[in-house]
């Protein structure tokens, strides 16, 4: 005799064998009807994608992505559901992750500001400053880890140097690599760290670098409409220090070409009659002395995919945390 054992949603009931099989598969759900079912806010469930706690496929035909029945089975299906998957996903700002760590919200903003962890997500308040928002569990790992640093002298900032903007955005561009397939998707979120000038020095195709800015991840609305929020904002996404935008030209170098391996960005067909003056989604020489940039071609496909795993697993130009 077999015994089979469900498991319910709200709409489905799933075999436990389904549930443990490793390839996504089942009916594809939209985010806000998999949010539902998994019981979270927008805002948790979009986190929880981010950091890789649900899996996603692409929607045929489209940009969006959506979660598989069977995925969405699976999570249920944890002993500590729902509660379990929300604590993953909880984000606290200063006062509440002071409290969470029983320090002082002076000395949290300190070991904050040293990279001793990093802000997995932000926002403007009224007054256009920057509000930084942590994973509790993180804060929680860190003092488990760390307990040293709750405790004692307070630290001290590397020459009054704030970490937490350079950490947010290595942690974001992460995040969103980890969210897509598409090569020119990550190379546009590689992309939104670079000013202009360096973008049309790294992409002088004006076709593929208007491609990349279509594809432009969206950092987060600013309201009311304001230009002085919105160049809060700019400034918060682009590198503004040498090392770190040299290390991210390096990664677009490379996210571009495997972007055009993978497809050409859309553009017009090149007149026979006319030669470019340079080819098409070539890589330009490097005139800062300080960045080498590989050639697309040098070390194959496996040296490429290599180093965009580093990027999509969190390798970046962060100091400290996570």
């Amino acid at each position: 005799m077999t015994t089979v054992t469900t498991i319910t949603t709200k709409n489905a009931r799933v075999s436990a064998a389904v549930v443990s099989a490793a390839a996504p598969a089942g009916p594809r759900l939209a985010t806000g009807a998999a949010a539902r079912e998994l019981e979270l806010r927008r805002a948790e469930f979009e986190l929880a994608v981010q950091l890789g706690h649900i899996r996603t496929v692409p929607d045929p035909g489209g940009r969006h992505r959506r979660v598989t029945a069977r995925e969405v089975a699976r999570l249920r299906a944890a002993a500590d559901f729902p509660e379990g998957l929300r604590e993953r996903v909880r984000t606290v700002g200063t006062a509440e992750g002071a409290e969470l760590l029983g320090i002082a919200p002076g000395r949290f903003t300190r070991l904050a500001r040293a990279g001793r962890f990093s802000p997995v997500r932000c926002y403007l308040n009224r007054y256009r400053a920057v509000v930084w928002l942590y994973l509790a569990d993180e804060l929680v790992e860190l003092a488990l880890r760390e307990p040293e640093l709750l405790g004692g002298r307070h630290p001290e900032p590397d020459r009054g140097k704030d970490w937490r903007p350079r950490n947010w955005r290595a942690r974001r561009i992460a995040m969103l690599a980890r969210q897509t397939d598409d090569q020119w998707e990550l190379a546009a979120a590689v992309a939104a760290t670079l000013d202009s000038a360096h973008l049309a020095h790294i992409v002088p195709d004006p076709y593929e670098r208007a491609h990349v800015r279509r594809l432009r991840p969206e950092t987060f609305r600013v309201h009311p409409e304001s230009p002085t929020a919105q160049g809060v904002v700019d400034a918060l996404v682009l590198a503004d220090e040498p090392d770190e935008i040299d290390w991210y030209r390096l990664r677009l170098v490379e996210a571009l070409a495997d972007a055009r391996d993978q497809c050409p960005a859309p553009g017009p067909a090149v007149d026979a009659g006319s030669a470019p003056t340079y080819q098409r989604g070539q890589a330009p020489q490097a005139s800062h002395p300080a960045v080498r940039e590989p050639s697309l071609r040098r070390g194959g496909a496996l040296v490429r995919r290599r180093l965009l795993g580093r990027l999509r697993r969190g390798g970046r130009p962060g100091r400290g945390g996570r």
